[in-house]
């Protein structure tokens, strides 16, 4: 059956590789929806109307404001992109005929630092504005009646990589790629990833199988790594020696106060991204596909790593 899928945030990264991603079913049909609506394919939030929606078989909600590191942004320009608008479209939804309504939340709506494994029960308790804000909207989808024949999936990745997504893995691949030994060989930490290709997956099992109960699904890879694992990683990668120092973390944290203040590769907020706990279990959402992820968390690594060098 022909599906028409309406996307959010087409432009991003999510978006890019999503799209193309659920077109190789032919029988889809693709339509972004953007602020400014350029491309044929978009349409601008102004011009999503009742007939638009009526239209619609699935429509997936990647759009949002972004953790900003920079902390230049406002605490309410969160609240009125990643939970104002939510609720307007989700209002939308619920007042039209479109079947599927999928939400990109995140991991940081429950958790910012994690002791354990994160779970769907975990209770949720977000200290940042960004994971308030996701929360806030999460909140609310929940609370709504779901009238029967719709589907509603509120997804929460963790750290999403694929190629061209640099992230806080650029860092690293600058370590390893000028040939600098990783500082933080004493940390042994271990954190969850996602292959964008792994959630695109996710995302088309949703769409395709009507069998998925409606609910809150984390989604993360199989397997967690160390930072010190990733190193190793990215310079098998690169065809690049690593070298790992153990430098005492009593010395790594005052470099990290340092370059608080003046501009250093590493500062305190980088050093605990790098060296923090994260695990995610995706044993719900993969009891829910009854399907294998595609590819395992060191090829998405490596994918990752190797598109940087082009």
């Amino acid at each position: 059956m022909k599906k028409n899928i309406t996307i959010t945030g087409v432009t991003g990264f999510v978006g890019q590789n999503l799209s193309p991603y659920l077109e190789k079913n032919r029988s889809n049909k693709i339509k972004g929806i953007s602020r400014s609506a350029k491309e044929t394919k978009m349409i601008s939030y102004s011009h999503l109307t009742s007939q638009e929606w009526n239209n619609m078989h699935v429509f997936i909600h990647l759009a949002g404001k972004a953790h900003d590191l920079k902390k230049t942004s406002q605490d309410q320009e969160y609240f009125q992109v990643n939970t104002e608008l939510t609720i307007q479209l989700f209002n939308q939804f619920l007042q039209s005929t479109c079947e599927t309504f999928i939400y990109m939340s995140s991991v940081k709506a429950v958790a910012d630092k994690m002791e354990g494994v994160l779970t769907e029960e975990t209770h949720p308790n977000p200290q940042t504005v960004y994971g308030q804000s996701k929360q806030k909207a999460e909140e609310y989808l929940l609370n709504q009646p779901l009238p029967k024949g719709k589907r509603l999936y509120i997804l929460r990745p963790c750290m999403i990589h694929g190629p061209g997504n640099k992230g806080n893995l650029n860092l690293l691949y600058s370590f390893v790629s000028k040939g600098i030994p990783y500082p933080f060989g004493g940390y042994q930490n271990q954190r969850s990833f996602l292959a964008v290709e792994n959630l695109c997956f996710v995302i088309k099992e949703i769409i395709e199988n009507k069998d998925i109960p409606s609910g809150v699904y984390n989604v993360a890879d199989d397997e967690s790594l160390s930072t010190t694992n990733l190193v190793s990683i990215i310079g098998e990668a690169i065809n690049k020696p690593t070298k790992i120092l153990k430098i005492p973390k009593s010395i790594v944290k005052l470099m990290a106060k340092l370059g608080d203040v003046i501009p250093l590769p590493v500062n305190s907020e980088r050093l605990d991204k790098l060296t923090e706990n994260y695990l995610v279990s995706n044993v719900k959402i993969k009891k829910a596909i009854k399907k294998e992820l595609p590819i395992n968390t060191k090829q998405g690594i490596v994918k990752t790593i190797k598109s940087f060098k082009k």
